[in-house]
């Protein structure tokens, strides 16, 4: 008798664990967008230019210096931060200062934003400055058709020109 109780019980938990998990499996439902909107997502890694220019040590220096350590050409590992911007339709989207990775800040900046945006056709332009300046040297403007659902990547490669905007 003690065993088909516990054979009934544990048949029981087994039948309400199945439709516990069937039923989080389908509910609630998670959307990731709301509807009528598409998404833009800006996301990169791009190392700066240096923070300074490189100098000559002068010959007294160099004395100062043990023999292995003489190296003539003196050069800042600081790199500069990324600035970028991005607007729609003329419009302020986003707008980042990404400072250098790492612990003497010599490393890349990287960005990544996901930016929920309504569907439709938009005018994206994106503008980089990395060199201690701050000037804005990458400049890019596409047009998009953005259905409900899609997502538009913009990416930054120097190899390919500056800004890449992948539907």
């Amino acid at each position: 008798m003690r065993n088909v109780l516990r054979y009934a019980a544990q048949v029981l938990l087994y039948v309400a664990f199945g439709v516990a998990l069937g039923y989080f499996s389908s509910y609630p439902v998670f959307r990731v967008l709301a509807p009528g909107q598409a998404l833009v997502r800006l996301s990169f890694s791009h190392g700066a230019q240096p923070i300074g220019p490189c100098r000559e040590r002068t010959a007294e220096e160099l004395a100062k210096l043990a023999p292995n350590m003489r190296v003539k050409l003196v050069c800042p590992r600081e790199r500069a931060p990324v600035k970028v911007e991005v607007e729609m339709d003329g419009k302020p989207l986003y707008q980042v200062t990404a400072a250098p990775a790492g612990l003497k800040h010599d490393g890349v900046s990287t960005v990544y934003r996901r930016l929920p945006v309504p569907a439709g056709k938009h005018t994206f332009k994106a503008r980089l400055a990395d060199g201690p300046d701050g000037e804005f040297k990458y400049v890019a403007e596409q047009a998009v058709d953005l259905p409900p659902g899609k997502v538009l990547v913009i990416d930054f490669n120097v190899g390919k020109g500056g800004f890449v905007f992948v539907e």
